[in-house]
């Protein structure tokens, strides 16, 4: 009796990821072996920058708070060590965007709590 294998399933899914690997460069995007591993190591590199993106937000916050505090005649540690001891709930992100869109509120926030 002759093997059954089911050849549908099997080009569909091989299918499948050629189609997710399109425009990858040279045999990335055609060789079906090298292809799947591309594709694979793809989604290890997404799971990994989603928890990076975080950290780099938060970094460049800081470096954008530190930069208008410095303006105002303070250091970063010394203005959030001032937000907290003044009861300020206010968080980095905002913190940055006040900074580089609205000095002049950035500074109100500053001069409250010196």
């Amino acid at each position: 009796m002759p093997r059954s294998v089911n050849h549908v399933a099997s080009r569909n899914r091989r299918k499948k990821v050629l189609k997710l690997t399109k425009g990858y460069y040279g045999a990335r995007k055609n060789v079906w072996t090298v292809a799947k591993n591309t594709w694979e190591k793809g989604l290890t590199y997404a799971f990994r920058d989603r928890r990076a993106k975080k950290r780099n937000f938060r970094a460049l916050w800081i470096q954008r708070i530190n930069a208008a505090a410095r303006l105002e005649g303070m250091s970063y540690s010394r203005l959030m060590g001032a937000l907290h001891k003044n009861g300020i709930e206010i968080n980095r992100k905002v913190l940055a965007d006040l900074a580089a869109n609205h000095p002049e509120a950035f500074k109100a926030i500053v001069d409250k709590v010196k």
